[in-house]
Parts: structure tokens; C-alpha cells; sequence
């Protein structure tokens, strides 16, 4: 396996280096492209559809190794690889439809919410165990399961889009994202998670070498949904299979767009603006308003999402143990670093600092106390 590892990841990424430029063509031959508006960042008219090289990549390349892989897989491992494939295309045509004409929000939603019913109706794909830290793992009943995990696939698909606003950003950290889950796979012994993460990083990473600043070409929604949708299953059913492990480990691996998100939310009703209008308030905008470059910027939301990994890691091994105390830790460090980070970027707004200013308050007054000895 470990040999099938490795050169799955190679022919992935040689196939994205040689496909991209080809999906670049064929983007602005069939006009999928992206005009420069006052909100976006690029100043030219740029090619869409990246997406569409980083499907074909891995698919092709999981055909390419199908025939000498294992023949041991159980019925669900297959049902999931059935899953992920029938799902995936029909997340990649979608995003490609979109990318080209721009179709309207309700309609992509409803495709996503039919292609999520797919992928848990037709190959029972969904929560089967939840482990709520300091409780012991039970299954979950299928009214509540079945929704929930619709729900998940829905806004995980959605998720990668939140944050897909500079060069190489929504690429990268999915890429990060996915590469902590294989990690994760591999010290569970999950085999296929494993396989098809790693193509897929392959993917990815041969199509950064034309998305990273400057880019070449955008990933487009096609990009975007097709690696939220690959997110949502693969953290699914790495983490279902392995009942111990708490559900806090994906939602701490979408960290960066989960936590972005929620700024907007609470920074547009404070701000008593509509929670789906549009600003230049993510944290990829306040970065650059700090001052930071381009490059800068995503360089440093790629360092996030690393933290985010490794916390991800640390909980998962944890609860893998029944080390609930570690989960209630990464919890308080998560949410720690995030306010203040939140607070010294400005994200929930630049007068808006609660727990700086706390501190703030509190060194004056430790201040004045030794001034007054």
C-alpha cells in the first residue's frame, strides 16, 4: 500500500501540472471566465474551471491504481468510494455550470441538497456514532442522523467558497485541511480515507503550482465545491468509522472558513446589516489592510490552517484514548486564539475588542500598584 501511496500522489500531481494548462484553454474558449470587479482583487480577466483539472487528476489517477489495490474493502468502504465518485461529479458539474453562467443561489442549493440525499440515500452514507466529550459514544437514530449529516455535506460544500478571495488561498488550506485528515487515516489504519486524500492533495498541489499569487487560473466554484464536498465525505466517514472520536475533529479542520464565517455573522448584525451581504471584511481583507502583501496573507491563513490541523490531530488522538480532558483544552486554546486574533485583525470590527482591552485594563492596574509602592 505504501508503494500505491506513492506513486498515487505523484501521478496526481504530474497529471494536475499537465492538465491545468489545458483546463486554462478550454476555460476561456468556452468563456468561463472571472471579471475584475470593485470587490475582487484580480485586475484582469481570469480563467475559471481549475477545478474541473483537479477532479480529473483524481480521478484518472484513481483508476490508474484501482486494479492494484487490495481487494479486502468491506461493503461500506465501497459504497463510500461509490459515494464519493457519484457525488463528486455531480458537485464538479455544478461548480463547472456555475463557473460558465453563473447560476442562480437557490438553484445550486437545491442540486447540493440532492446530491448530499445521493450520497445518503443511495449509498447510506451518514453519522452513525457521536462521542460528546466527558459521555460515552452512542449510536444515533436515523431521523436525526440522516439530516445532520445532510446538513454537514451541504455546509461543508459551501464552506471552502467563504474564504476563496486571493491566489492559491481556498486551494491551500483545503489541501492542509485534507492532508491532516490523511495524517489522522493513517494512524487509525483507514485505509481508504488514506488513499483517496492523498490523490487528491496530489491534485491540489500540482494545481497550486498555477493558482498560487500570481495565478494563472482561479479554481472557480467548480474548485471550491468539489473540495468542500471531498472535505465533508472524507472527514465523515474517517471519523465515523472510528467510533471514539469525537465530531469536534472536522468542524476543527474547516476552522478557518467555520470561524470566518461566524466573525461575518456576528461583525454584519452588530454593524445591523443584512448576515448574507457582502463586505470586504473577511480575514483575507483585514490582513491586507494590516499592511501585509499578497503573498503575505496567504501565507499566513495557511499557518492558521496548520494550527487548526494540529489541534485537530491532538483532539482526535486524544479521544481515540478517552482523553477527554485534551478535548476540553483544545477547545479553550481554540477559542482563545481566535478571540484575540479575531480582535488584533479586526474582524468583528476595529473599535470591537473586548479581551484586549480586558488586559489592557489589566496591566494598568498592575501598573499603578507598583507605581504606588
Amino acid at each position: 500500500m505504501w508503494m500505491i501511496y506513492t506513486i498515487g500522489f505523484i501521478v496526481s500531481l504530474a497529471l494536475a501540472l499537465g492538465l491545468t494548462p489545458l483546463v486554462k484553454k478550454f476555460a476561456f474558449k468556452v468563456g468561463a471566465v472571472d471579471v475584475p470587479n470593485a470587490r475582487k482583487v484580480h485586475t484582469k480577466i481570469m480563467p475559471r474551471l481549475g477545478g474541473l483539472a483537479i477532479f480529473l487528476s483524481f480521478v484518472i489517477t484513481f483508476f490508474l491504481v484501482l486494479p492494484f489495490l487490495p481487494e479486502s474493502f468491506s461493503v461500506r468502504e465501497v459504497n463510500f468510494i461509490k459515494a464519493f465518485l457519484v457525488g463528486g461529479t455531480m458537485t464538479i458539474l455544478l461548480g463547472a455550470f456555475d463557473d460558465r453562467f453563473d447560476l442562480p443561489a437557490k438553484l445550486k442549493f437545491l442540486v447540493q441538497i440532492a446530491t448530499a440525499s445521493v450520497v445518503v440515500f443511495g449509498f447510506d452514507i451518514r453519522l452513525e456514532f457521536a462521542n460528546i466529550p466527558f459521555h460515552t459514544y452512542a449510536s444515533v437514530e436515523s431521523w436525526i442522523a440522516i439530516p445532520f449529516t445532510i446538513l454537514w455535506i451541504v455546509g461543508v460544500t459551501n464552506a471552502i467558497n467563504l474564504i476563496d478571495g486571493l491566489d492559491g488561498l481556498a486551494a491551500g488550506v483545503s489541501a492542509i485541511a485534507i492532508g491532516t485528515i490523511a495524517v489522522m487515516a493513517f494512524l487509525m489504519g483507514n485505509v481508504v480515507v488514506a488513499l483517496l486524500c492523498l490523490l487528491l492533495l496530489g491534485s491540489i498541489i500540482g494545481f497550486l503550482y498555477f493558482n498560487f499569487h500570481p495565478a494563472k487560473i482561479f479554481m472557480g466554484d467548480s474548485g471550491a465545491l468539489f473540495l468542500g464536498f471531498s472535505l465533508a465525505l472524507l472527514s465523515l466517514l474517517g471519523f465515523k468509522q472510528v467510533a471514539i472520536v469525537s465530531f469536534l475533529t472536522p468542524l476543527i479542520l474547516i476552522g478557518v472558513p467555520l470561524s470566518d464565517t461566524l466573525f461575518a455573522i456576528v461583525r454584519r448584525w452588530m454593524q445591523k446589516k443584512p448576515i448574507f451581504s457582502p463586505d470586504k471584511g473577511h480575514l483575507h481583507h483585514c490582513l491586507r489592510e494590516l499592511g501585509f502583501s499578497h503573498r503575505q496573507t496567504v501565507l499566513i491563513i495557511y499557518g492558521i490552517a496548520a494550527f487548526f490541523g494540529v489541534l485537530a490531530v491532538i483532539q482526535s488522538s486524544a479521544a481515540m484514548y478517552n482523553a477527554n480532558w485534551v478535548t476540553f483544552v483544545v477547545i479553550c486554546v481554540m477559542v482563545f486564539f481566535l478571540q484575540i486574533g479575531a480582535e488584533v485583525i479586526g474582524l468583528i470590527g476595529k473599535t470591537k475588542r473586548p479581551l484586549l482591552d480586558f488586559f489592557a485594563r489589566l496591566r494598568m492596574k498592575a501598573g499603578t500598584e507598583r507605581g504606588s509602592k
